[in-house]
């Protein structure tokens, strides 16, 4: 069964930097991309980042140039930097996973999520 697991979540000033951490368990041998969403109070959940199986990568435009998304050599955790943050930033952060080659923007995609991290950002 695949589990995700994140971490790295808190309190930080605009400006500042956080970097979140998602180990994925469970998935064998398959090929996968990981992702990075979140959600607002009273909002809906938002696509923030994702990394396919071979490396590529797509952000949101809110993100684009402040948060830089990786895996580990094993590619089994993922990791986001996020840089330059804004109190609008705030949000719970959820890690997905998919199956298979591509990227994709959509929540109905993955059908694995972690519990979610706070972030928030002071201003």
């Amino acid at each position: 069964q695949v589990q995700l697991a994140e971490s790295g979540g808190g309190l930080v000033q605009a400006g500042g930097s956080l970097r979140l951490s998602c180990a994925a368990s469970g998935t064998t041998s398959s090929s996968y991309a990981m992702g990075w969403f979140r959600q607002a109070p009273g909002k809906e959940r938002e696509f923030v980042a994702a990394v396919s199986w071979s490396g590529s990568i797509y952000y949101a435009d809110s993100v684009k140039g402040r948060f830089t998304i990786f895996r580990s050599n094993a590619k089994s955790t993922v990791h986001l930097q996020m840089a330059s943050l804004k109190p609008e930033d705030t949000a719970v952060y959820y890690c997905a996973l998919r199956w298979g080659y591509g990227l994709d923007a959509s929540t109905t995609e993955y059908p694995y999520w972690g519990q979610g991290t706070q972030v928030t950002v002071s201003s």
